[in-house]
């Protein structure tokens, strides 16, 4: 499966840090933390919602699909 996960991207571009977004999405530091760097195996529809509220974008900005080759 190759889904990537562009939140650091999103975080970048809307100029948020790590420790401001955890705060305001209501999820440990560490968890955001796998996220960012796509060390996850699932995320949950209400974290992607809270994330997408915060960050004010879609879900499309954060994950993107490639092929497997």
């Amino acid at each position: 499966m190759a889904i990537i996960l562009r939140l650091d991207r999103v975080m970048a571009d809307r100029k948020m840090s790590l420790n401001e977004l955890s705060e305001k999405v209501g999820i440990a530091n560490v968890n955001l933390s796998k996220i960012k760097t796509g060390k996850v195996s699932a995320i949950r529809f209400s974290t992607l919602n809270a994330i997408c509220k915060v960050l004010d974008c879609q879900p499309g900005d954060i994950l993107e699909y490639t092929p497997d080759e």
